[in-house]
């Protein structure tokens, strides 16, 4: 496949294709098996577009660009792709990603971020214009596709066991701004339902200075019993290697692992911070988005009175949005949520982090 390569910048990889299409179909509001059915292709495929696990052909990138009203841009960017290129990453950590390429299990802790192995795409790109303003968008999608890149053995059935422990700061913490944080935290909340070798652990703020506040670690366990240990700065990461030292390490992580939240009440109090940011207005280019509520199959709660009052409303046969309304003011406005946010909420309440109604 031909690339159109640029004089001023290095080639797009087909990593950061693959997620500038997905955050164009997602602004969009479209879902992906409903993008799919518009596109006359099975859903499996264009998911394996966006994971850049298949290049996609021209007609089906024009088809793209047309349905999601890109104008242009993603085949623009489409052409500007080295799809033989291997991901690149800076040359201060290719030792490091060399070494949890081969690791069994890799456990993690970071008293300021989600680990990077859990963030998502927008995620990982508002810490990268943070760190690295100067950089063109280019830059940035290069390097937040190496970090992604560095996900997908682990996302997989039987991959290598991650232990990640997440300061409570690190989940209270808008990186990004409130759209950002909540996909963010969803992510965490899918991961460690879906992936039974993915344990993740919140290190609440009450453990103080037993939480070790100074930055992030990560302990790697290879083949044949070698272990590795490593940390980072802003720009820099150090690895770690004298026995003695990573000895120190692990007692440090194994006593914190013992002192953090369980996996369960991690994610009971990931999902109450979620649900602080439920009320997220959904945008597409800096402009909010309005969806029409004509369309929608309203319904009242079983538990309403049997005039329909003294309840609430809610329509869940819209794709991205789920709208919630006074069922005595049926023609007054109508609150807004994102499907994710909604179903997170739904959720708490069948746990009963609400406490007991009446």
């Amino acid at each position: 496949m031909a690339s159109r390569r640029s004089n001023e910048h290095p080639p797009l990889t087909p990593e950061a294709w693959g997620w500038l299409l997905r955050d164009w179909r997602e602004r969009a509001g479209w879902k992906a098996a409903a993008l799919a059915r518009e596109m006359h292709c099975d859903a499996s495929l264009l998911s394996r577009f966006e994971a850049a696990e298949r290049a996609p052909r021209l007609e089906y990138v024009e088809r793209l660009d047309l349905l999601l009203k890109a104008e242009g841009a993603l085949l623009r960017a489409w052409k500007d792709v080295d799809w033989q290129r291997e991901v690149v990453h800076p040359d201060w950590f290719k030792l490091y990603a060399s070494l949890e390429a081969k690791a069994e299990v890799a456990r993690g802790y970071d008293a300021r971020r989600v680990w990077g192995l859990l963030q998502t795409p927008a995620y990982a790109r508002a810490l990268f214009r943070f760190v690295r303003p100067d950089a063109s968008d280019q830059e940035i999608a290069n390097s937040v596709a190496a970090r992604m890149s560095r996900q997908k053995r682990f996302l997989a059935a039987g991959g290598p066991q991650i232990v990640a422990i997440l300061d409570e700061a690190s989940i209270r913490s808008h990186v990004g701004g409130r759209a950002v944080m909540r996909e963010q935290l969803e992510r965490l909340l899918v991961v460690g339902e879906r992936y039974p070798n993915i344990v993740i652990q919140v290190a609440q703020f009450e453990l103080g200075e037993r939480t070790g506040r100074s930055g992030s670690m990560t302990l790697l366990t290879l083949p044949g019993g070698e272990h590795w240990g490593y940390s980072e700065s802003m720009s820099r990461g150090h690895l770690i290697s004298d026995p003695e030292a990573l000895a120190g390490y692990s007692r440090f992580y194994d006593r914190l692992r013992a002192e953090a939240l369980s996996a369960p009440d991690s994610a009971r109090l990931i999902r109450h911070v979620m649900r602080g940011l439920c009320n997220v207005t959904i945008t597409q280019q800096s402009k909010p988005v309005v969806y029409s509520h004509r369309k929608a199959d309203w319904q009242t709660s079983s538990y309403s009175e049997g005039d329909g009052g003294n309840c609430v409303e809610v329509a869940l046969n819209l794709d991205a949005v789920v709208p919630v309304r006074d069922s005595k003011d049926r023609q007054g406005p109508a609150l807004t949520f994102t499907a994710s946010a909604w179903s997170a909420f739904t959720q708490a309440v069948t746990d009963g982090e609400f406490g007991a109604t009446s």
